[in-house]
């Protein structure tokens, strides 16, 4: 694997700062493209519940004599606290791994009020050994201060939307006060907001560093101390957005892309109202 960072998580381990997302990767494709990734060097894979190819990444790790740092989450049907441990068990069966390194509650459902509960069994799964890392995704500021004050635990990890045209400041900003680390998914804006890709400032940085529009903004989460999971269909593309370690970008650089972010820049749901 390549030497790429790693970020310190606030229970003292660390996570790879660029992985691999299976998001809407069919399961029959899936085996092949996490092998591909790990193979050209990618030391972290971000999969679901949700996304039904967990099976898939936990056979393509283990055939790959490699162990990359494995993200699961665990789907809004299964909240709630004995929900969650069963979710949890299906989880580790279907990656076949000996631990996974970081659980996520995937949506906090606030109308269904059972994150609080949720997030107890993964402190439970944690403090057993069963997974080393627990985190959130989609979380809000409202969410994060509820499940930190009802149980004193802090997430080591929030996942959500974050991109050029929808850059989450405030978040980040409590993110960092509070010790959470960051992780950005949709990290190249897709949907009908779309268009980052296409924009002309990212092509006048892409040109200035001899770089893709892609791996200019791959990068712009890396020099924002981020961690990454972009999704590629190819094994060239994954390593197209793999080959951001041997450029940074400037000042110039950072303050135009920060310009890009919009009030209506989300892509996604927004997560409370799912």
């Amino acid at each position: 694997m390549t030497d790429q960072p790693r970020i310190p998580l606030n229970d003292g381990r660390k996570m790879p700062q660029l992985g691999y997302g299976v998001f809407l990767v069919p399961p029959e494709e899936t085996k092949r493209l996490v092998a591909d990734a790990i193979e050209v060097g990618y030391e972290a894979i971000d999969t679901a519940t949700f996304y039904r190819n967990e099976a898939e990444v936990g056979a393509a790790v283990r055939e790959s004599g490699k162990r990359p740092f494995v993200t699961t989450k665990l789907w809004n049907d299964d909240q709630g606290y004995d929900r969650a441990l069963k979710a949890f068990d299906a989880s580790y069966q279907a990656l076949g791994l000996d631990a996974i390194d970081l659980y996520l509650i995937h949506w906090p459902k606030p109308k269904q009020d059972l994150f609080v509960q949720s997030w107890k069994a993964l402190i439970r799964l944690r403090d057993e050994g069963r997974v080393k890392s627990i985190g959130v995704s989609n979380f809000t500021m409202a969410h994060l201060e509820t499940i930190i004050h009802d149980t004193g635990v802090v997430p080591a990890v929030n996942q959500i939307e974050l991109h050029p045209y929808f850059q989450q400041v405030e978040l980040r900003a409590f993110h960092e006060e509070n010790g959470i680390l960051t992780t950005s998914w949709s990290p190249l804006g897709r949907g009908p907001v779309g268009g980052v890709l296409s924009e002309r400032v990212i092509a006048e940085i892409a040109r200035k560093h001899g770089k893709t529009p892609a791996q200019v903004i791959i990068r712009w989460h890396i020099d924002s101390g981020l961690t990454v999971i972009p999704k590629s269909s190819s094994r060239a593309r994954q390593a197209e957005n793999l080959n951001i370690f041997d450029f940074r970008l400037d000042a110039d650089d950072m303050h135009a892309i920060a310009a890009l972010d919009r009030r209506d820049g989300r892509i996604g749901p927004d997560p409370d109202l799912l």
